[in-house]
């Protein structure tokens, strides 16, 4: 039987289930960057279309879950955590799906290509960084049973795994960075200068999806904190 929790009874409709949609809706945009970059490896034009018009759709239904969750937040006493905390852990959610539009628009809007020795390595990368998103995304599904025991007990120490977890999946994601960097250094000079410029920026992006991530899991851990 589930616990009772007056407090958060008495706020009725929690803002959690909202804030766990919206980053569902997160990591269903940001996971499109692997078929995306599956598409660039394999020059497929139409592909590459395709992938970036769904994220665009994606994010636009991420943004209007982030616009009503602020419209009907309340500003009551009796939120089960503090508005404030919430409304951060949207914006670093929403940020995800942000940087996840700006490659895809990248990439189709220059047509870019990955050197062929480059592409696995580059669909490695993106697939840790997802992998960061989906652990985050675990760690915000715990919420509302945060919210059920009052943030005490053994929930806290699954969040905290959690965490822990998404931190060592971000250091990966940080080391395969390193290893693209250098491999994109090694061959630069054979490229034209305009297009390595472009192919370090969706590097430093694909990596901000990680770090974006994490970043949701530290305002979390601030939250237990409290």
């Amino acid at each position: 039987m589930p616990s009772f929790n007056p407090i958060a009874n008495l706020f009725g409709a929690s803002p959690v289930r909202p804030l766990q949609k919206h980053m569902a809706k997160v990591v269903e945009c940001a996971s499109q960057l692997e078929p995306l970059f599956d598409a660039v490896v394999r020059a497929d034009a139409p592909g590459v279309n395709k992938v970036q018009e769904r994220i665009v759709v994606l994010e636009h239904e991420a943004d209007d879950l982030k616009h009503d969750l602020r419209l009907r937040l309340p500003r009551s006493l009796f939120l089960p955590v503090e508005r404030r905390d919430l409304l951060e852990v949207l914006t670093m959610q929403d940020n995800i799906a942000n940087r996840a539009k700006d490659i895809a628009g990248l990439i189709r809007g220059r047509q870019m290509s990955f050197p062929a020795d480059l592409g696995p390595k580059l669909k490695e990368f993106v697939k840790r960084c997802i992998d960061a998103c989906l652990q985050a995304q675990k760690a915000v599904n715990e919420l509302d049973e945060l919210v059920e025991t009052g943030f005490r007990g053994a929930e806290v120490e699954l969040v905290q795994e959690l965490i822990t977890e998404l931190n060592r999946i971000e250091t990966d994601t940080d080391k395969i960075q390193v290893d693209v960097r250098a491999k994109v250094f090694a061959i630069e000079r054979e490229l034209p200068p305009i297009d390595v410029m472009f192919l370090y920026r969706i590097i430093d992006w694909t990596g901000d999806i990680g770090d974006r991530a994490q970043r949701v899991g530290s305002r979390l851990q601030l939250m237990l904190a409290r």
